[in-house]
């Protein structure tokens, strides 16, 4: 699923080693080389990451980003189509989950109607053998009063601690969740998979639990790896975030940072609120956007070289003084501590908070300060497939046949195609493309749109549009043959530009 040249996904289980591999560090878990392909389509596309041992760890994404899946194979609930997981070295294709020493919360909770509170704790650890070489099977369970104490405990970290021969059904959601978190740290995981369990409860429970998880994660001192698609969720609760997309991710880092300093527009746009624009880079320290030179603090990019221009809202100062843009308010929205606005500048509608009213009408002047200012290097600038030359002035790539002028090449070629944003035109009926795609992403760039669509035939697209699409629109795709360029294909060349990313 990634946005550049389409390779083919090998979908052979890779066949796991079973003596540890050397520790990365302390991390407890290590993802490697991790695709997960459901029907021919690539859910998780060629993931790694490292999980240090005792962190609070969020994935966090859009809905059918991967996160859950990835999830899913850390428990052993699927397994990917290639790649290994190992847990504290050891690999886990092999190992089925209920040999894995990590429990999972899911959102729906998943108690045992017909037990009551303490039972429902216990059910695991009666389960549960231990290792015993005085016994004939060299196993033993746990005795009633190990079970005993160990349920309580865990009912006392959840603040459960009186309720242990309640019905579960007399409960209210948050309590019900807090015990289905009592089942799973019960048996002591090294591992805590948390897939959006907070996602059933009202606002106000939830934030409630969201302190009360991440005390729990501070007295358990065990890896928590928790899956959200709700921002302040994850910026509030974890020592680090991962942000995916499309089943790749965007950016790792600390919430701070992530909301800092976003690595893509992507992230820009998901994390919060953002003014995004498309800029050139004019110099170091001054950046080109909206047909201004404005001052910044970053450095070290090309001359000329075009980049992502971010501002976040609450960084934009109303002056009365110079500032960089004029513009008209066109609304006011109170919400709480600030105001929102929205305010029309060089065909550019802003979106700026203040703690100061702007009534829509009113001339503003908008001052946006060099340390306010975030640059970013665009990760695509043009749109690249393998085609194949199927006739004259034909050219076939995902799985649609396009008119493109092939004058140099002859049918049966391989060639690479690079498609401009804007050579690409989407249409409302699918019929009326050539290909169809459903939209997963929009961004404001400023005076235009840039869309991202994925096709049926699991490849992307990006495109540069004046029509603003909504998500999961169903639409077809047009291409223009004329602004397209087309190069032979030489494996060699693209296994050195993919190497040099």
């Amino acid at each position: 699923m990634k946005p550049f040249l389409k390779k083919k996904t090998d979908k052979t289980p890779v066949a796991p080693t079973q003596t540890p591999t050397k520790k990365n560090g302390d991390n407890i878990i290590e993802i490697k080389g991790v695709t997960k392909v459901f029907d021919n389509v690539t859910v998780l596309d060629d993931l790694s990451l490292g999980i240090k041992r005792g962190q609070f760890v969020t994935l966090l994404g859009p809905s059918g980003c991967g996160k859950t899946t990835l999830l899913r194979c850390i428990a052993g609930f699927e397994s990917p189509t290639s790649g290994e997981i190992y847990i504290e070295g050891v690999p886990m294709t092999s190992i089925p989950s209920y040999k894995r020493p990590v429990n999972t919360v899911f959102q729906k909770y998943a108690l045992f109607p017909h037990l009551n509170v303490f039972k429902n704790v216990a059910y695991g650890l009666k389960l549960k053998k231990l290792p015993d070489a005085s016994k004939k099977s060299g196993y033993r369970k746990y005795t009633k009063a190990e079970i005993t104490e160990k349920v309580n405990r865990a009912l006392n970290l959840v603040g459960l601690a009186d309720y242990g021969y309640r019905d579960v059904n007399s409960l209210s959601g948050g309590q019900q969740q807090r015990v289905a978190i009592a089942r799973a740290i019960v048996c002591e995981p090294k591992v805590l998979l948390l897939d959006e369990p907070l996602g059933a409860l009202d606002l106000k429970m939830r934030k409630e639990m969201q302190i009360e998880l991440k005390k729990m994660h501070e007295n358990l001192g065990i890896t928590f790896i928790f899956v959200t698609h709700d921002q302040e969720e994850a910026l509030s609760m974890s020592d680090v975030v991962v942000v995916m997309n499309d089943g790749v991710i965007q950016q790792i880092a600390q919430p701070k940072k992530i909301y800092d300093e976003p690595s893509n527009a992507f992230v820009a746009d998901f994390i919060g609120e953002s003014n995004i624009f498309s800029g050139v880079m004019e110099k170091d320290f001054c950046v080109n956007f909206l047909g201004k030179s404005v001052e910044c603090v970053d450095k070290g990019f090309e001359k000329n070289e075009r980049v992502d221009v971010v501002v976040r809202p609450e960084d934009i100062v109303l002056t009365k003084g110079e500032g960089q843009f004029v513009g008209e308010v066109l609304s006011t929205v109170f919400k709480g501590t600030y105001y929102e606005m929205e305010v029309l500048s060089d065909g550019y509608e802003f979106t700026v908070q203040s703690q100061n009213e702007a009534r829509p009408g009113t001339t503003v002047s908008m001052l946006i300060r060099p340390d306010s200012i975030h640059i970013m290097k665009k990760i695509l600038t043009i749109n690249k497939y393998l085609g194949e030359v199927t006739g004259e002035n034909e050219v076939t790539f995902c799985e649609g046949s396009f008119k493109i002028p092939t004058e140099g090449f002859e049918t049966g070629d391989e060639v690479v195609v690079y498609v401009p944003f804007n050579a690409i035109e989407l249409t409302d009926d699918e019929e009326d493309g050539v290909i169809g795609a459903n939209v997963t992403q929009s961004l404001y760039k400023g005076t235009y749109y840039q869309v991202q669509v994925f096709t049926d035939s699991d490849d992307d697209f990006y495109i540069d549009t004046a029509d603003e699409w909504d998500m999961d629109d169903r639409v077809g795709i047009k291409i223009d043959g004329g602004k397209v360029r087309l190069e032979k294909y030489d494996p060699e060349k693209e296994e050195k530009d993919e190497a040099q990313g």
